[in-house]
């Protein structure tokens, strides 16, 4: 099994915003302010950046993917972001600003582009820079890979949390060299042991899932937290009107909603249908499970491509960690890359 677009981006996009068909008809019979417009803020590290980061959201698995290997680089640095770039330890920023699409001067310079692909908006304006260019395009892993994931750029090196993900990302392409490194996020959840023996269990919500319908989504969480005490706890992107709507529909029919407390102040055991979460409390040492009625084929192979395990079956294991921190291989490959 592979990626459904394993090249075809625009494909890809075209299956994304058909899942979200209500969310289009809503904007479009009562905008909102217009529709929104993208910003590209570069901000720059020193006079000559050698590296391009390409930073789009600040979601903790972004961070780790991207941010965190900085710490490991003494490379000159530049940040593409949509808003203030994120805080880099011994690093002062020596200028900011909005830029267009085009190559700005600032980065005639520029040896290596990082980035999560090509998908989102600053990615695939650091792709097009770097084909401009000719430079090197490096693409780390951020999270686990289902079939539905938007494909890699053309000619990119890819920084895969295993060999095993790494095939199932390319699909059988050939541009697309890769290198295993393990993931930041879950080498991190590892240093954060936690016993969270007898404490009640958590249900990681995902209701901003594209790649299931929000209704099965919806009543598999209602119906796993009544039947075992669960609390919801709803993804952070949960914060559209209809995600509001059902927390209140679950708390009106008794379910413990608890959206205050981060995945990582979590103590206790937790189930989820596909969420990296379940890794995450794995490597921490706490129980985790994955459930979801009658799942379909892609998420069968999924659970068992991470070694998830199902819910009344033994705890998913930790998973293996690597003999040198990811973010500081990420940091050496980027190094190398960019000389």
């Amino acid at each position: 099994m592979g990626l459904n677009h394993p090249r075809d981006l625009a494909a890809w996009r075209d299956w994304q915003q058909s899942r979200h068909r209500l969310r289009r008809l809503r904007h479009a019979v009562r905008p909102a302010g217009g529709p929104q417009v993208e910003r590209f803020v570069l901000t720059t590290y020193d006079t000559e950046p050698r590296l391009l980061v390409a930073v789009d959201s600040a979601s903790p698995t972004n961070h780790a993917a991207l941010v965190e290997p900085l710490r490991h680089l003494e490379l000159p640095v530049a940040v593409l972001s949509p808003g203030p770039p994120p805080e880099l330890p011994g690093r002062t920023p020596l200028s900011s600003a909005e830029v267009g699409t085009d190559v700005p001067v600032a980065l005639r310079g520029l040896t290596a582009v990082l980035s999560l692909g090509h998908h989102l908006p600053r990615g695939e304006v650091a792709q097009h820079w770097a084909s401009v260019l000719g430079v090197t395009s490096v693409v780390v892993q951020h999270g686990a890979l289902t079939p539905h994931a938007p494909p890699l750029p053309q000619g990119a090196r890819l920084l895969a949390w295993s060999d095993v993900d790494a095939d199932f990302w390319r699909s059988g392409r050939s541009d697309v060299e890769h290198e295993a490194v393990g993931s930041q996020l879950l080498w991190g959840a590892a240093g954060r042991r936690a016993d969270g023996t007898g404490l009640r269990l958590t249900y990681l919500g995902q209701m901003h899932a594209a790649e299931l319908s929000r209704g099965r989504l919806v009543t598999a969480a209602a119906a796993h937290c009544r039947s075992h005490d669960a609390v919801y706890r709803p993804h952070p992107s949960e914060t559209d009107r209809l995600s509001r709507l059902v927390h209140g529909a679950y708390r009106r029919s008794g379910i413990e909603v608890d959206g205050s407390t981060p995945l990582a102040g979590l103590d206790g055991p937790v189930v989820s249908v596909f969420s990296t979460g379940v890794l995450e409390a794995a490597a921490q040492g706490r129980d985790a499970w994955v459930d979801f009625p009658r799942p379909p084929a892609w998420l069968v192979e999924f659970w068992e491509r991470y070694g998830m395990h199902r819910l009344g079956t033994t705890s998913t294991p930790a998973p293996s960690r690597p003999a040198t921190e990811p973010a500081r291989r990420i940091a050496e490959i980027v190094t190398a890359a960019a000389s």
